[in-house]
């Protein structure tokens, strides 16, 4: 009998990283654990090619990728990668028929970026929470209306089906699914080696603070969006900044505003409640540290803040995106 399988389906003009960063998590999930064996599926034989050009060649084809779930070729886990040929992909009837029978004996079920079209086309979105990249999260819960879209995700798993934000995004769904097979620990010895900076959960935001500010013109102003970035702790005030960016503080904030899209007090705010948030996702620091190192001061501050943006307290935030071991930690003060 043949190991389990995580099995990619692709398709002419997808996205080669949707496929390229998961397919590495696994490989190496495998290699450390004697895991499953990874395979890339195709609706017929030959090189596919991705939107990018480069051309990639199936190990096997939807006639062979074990679409009964028969015991000699199990598929553990089948993945939809996403691009620019989703919709065209969604159209191939014999495609989408093979990818909902495989998901239906797979014991779970997963998509990357606009691969979640894939899901939707067979039928696997009715009554569950999804996510795509941001910019097609719209289209999504139109084309999808039984499906309820959380935009703001990095990835969501619903039970059995697990869906991620875009392109590489799916590195952090790959490893969320290796550390709910084998442990926190093979997940981080993967992400040390892939070089990543920190493993996101699910619940991050699908952009940073800097991102979704406007990047201004101006270089003083890029030089004060990365002091705010590096030190959320310090005097963030506007007298501070401006003085930084060598500007009177009224032309400032008005030159500020115009060029990021916001007010320096919401720029500020969001740069120290992302710092927070990967402290309460990755540490065990006490909330008193978390306020007091992110610039909040107290903690009754960083609650405030947490509430009014995030509607959750810091503890309920830690207690949902944290990993196991930090989500016993005390709750928030009352």
């Amino acid at each position: 009998m043949s190991s389990p399988r995580i099995v990619f389906a692709v398709f002419p003009d997808f996205q080669v990283l949707d496929l390229t960063g998961p397919h590495e998590v696994f490989t190496q999930a495998g290699r450390l654990t004697g895991g499953a064996a990874v395979d890339i599926v195709a609706a017929a034989p030959g090189p596919v090619s991705a939107s990018g050009g480069i051309a990639v060649t199936p190990t096997l084809t939807i006639d062979r990728a074990g679409a009964g779930g028969g015991a000699d070729d199990p598929v553990d886990t089948l993945v939809a990668v996403g691009g620019r040929g989703v919709h065209a992909a969604c159209e191939d009837r014999r495609f989408v028929d093979w990818f909902a029978r495989t998901a239906r004996n797979a014991r779970r079920t997963a998509s990357v970026c606009t691969g979640a079209f894939l899901l939707g086309a067979a039928g696997l979105l009715d009554g569950r929470r999804s996510v795509t990249h941001w910019a097609r999260c719209a289209e999504l819960a139109d084309r999808y209306p039984g499906t309820t879209v959380e935009p703001d995700r990095i990835f969501v798993r619903d039970g059995d089906l697990w869906t991620s934000a875009g392109i590489t995004a799916g590195l952090d769904l790959a490893l969320a699914m290796t550390e709910a097979d084998h442990g926190p620990e093979v997940s981080r010895t993967i992400a040390r080696q892939l070089v990543m900076f920190v493993q996101r959960p699910g619940g991050q935001a699908q952009f940073s603070a800097q991102l979704a500010a406007r990047r201004p013109a101006r270089a003083p102003l890029c030089d004060v969006l990365g002091w705010v970035a590096d030190h959320p702790d310090d005097d963030l005030g506007v007298p501070a900044l401006a003085a930084r960016a060598a500007m009177s503080e009224r032309n400032f904030t008005r030159v500020f505003r115009a060029e990021t899209g916001r007010t320096p007090a919401a720029y500020v705010e969001s740069v120290r409640i992302e710092a927070a948030k990967r402290l309460l996702e990755t540490t065990a620091a006490t909330l008193e540290a978390v306020a007091h190192s992110c610039g909040f001061g107290t903690v009754e501050t960083l609650h405030r803040s947490f509430r009014r943006t995030l509607h959750v307290t810091p503890g309920e935030y830690r207690r949902r995106f944290s990993g196991p071991s930090l989500q016993t930690l005390p709750s928030d003060p009352p």
